[in-house]
Parts: C-alpha cells; sequence; structure tokens
C-alpha cells in the first residue's frame, strides 16, 4: 500500500510558524493531487488546501494568505508552511494523496496518520 507518514507538528504560540511536511512512499507509480486536511475537536475534517500534479493550488477560505502548500513530484512530497498561526488553527493535520501502485489499473486514496497542531493565544 501507498504510506503516508506527516511531521512537522508541535506546540507554537498565535503569530508563529510551522512547517509541515508529508512523504508518500511504497510501490508507487503516480501522484495525482495532494491535500492537507484538519480536523478540530469535536469536528469534521475539514480541507485546508489541495494542489495538484501540475501545482496548481486551492485553499480554504480561512487559511488564504496564511498557508502555502508545495509538493515535489519527484520525492513525492508535499509540504505546508502556516504562518500567523491562530488559535483556530489548532488541529490534527492529516495529509492526502490521490495515488496509483505500480502494476495497478486504478487510483486511489490514501491518508496519512495525522500531525498535531497546537496554537496558545
Amino acid at each position: 500500500q501507498v504510506r503516508l507518514v506527516e511531521s512537522g507538528g508541535g506546540l507554537v504560540q498565535a503569530g508563529e510558524s510551522l512547517t509541515l511536511s508529508c512523504v508518500a512512499s511504497g510501490t508507487i507509480d503516480i501522484v495525482l493531487d495532494m491535500a492537507w486536511y484538519r480536523q478540530a475537536p469535536g469536528n469534521q475534517r475539514d480541507l485546508v488546501a489541495t494542489i495538484t500534479r501540475g501545482a496548481i493550488t486551492n485553499y480554504a477560505d480561512s487559511v488564504k494568505g496564511r498557508f502555502t502548500i508545495s509538493r515535489d513530484n519527484t520525492r513525492n512530497t508535499a509540504s505546508l508552511q502556516m504562518d500567523s498561526l491562530k488559535p483556530e488553527d489548532t488541529a490534527i493535520y492529516y495529509c492526502y494523496c490521490r495515488a496509483r501502485r505500480r502494476g495497478s489499473a486504478s487510483f486511489g486514496d490514501y491518508w496519512g496518520q495525522g500531525t498535531r497542531v497546537t496554537v496558545s493565544s
């Protein structure tokens, strides 16, 4: 299976920055879209940012101008640069990708285990 591993979460104060990283590994043929989602306690998992293989990006309104998603197609990695963090950004952040495994005819959706981001006031 394709596996995604996130890193970079932690505890920061409001106004500070964090960079999250995601590495996809396994018998990967090609990775299409990648994205970051987040889930705060008691809430649903919400889309934060997406990036296509061609590096077209989209962001949730709540993070526009503060977060930047990027990727490296060769390394099958994605990053989320988070600036001007707010307490409302506190959540577990999950990496997502749509990918096809080598030898497979179909694409699948894959998720990381999540990394916790806590922003204090």
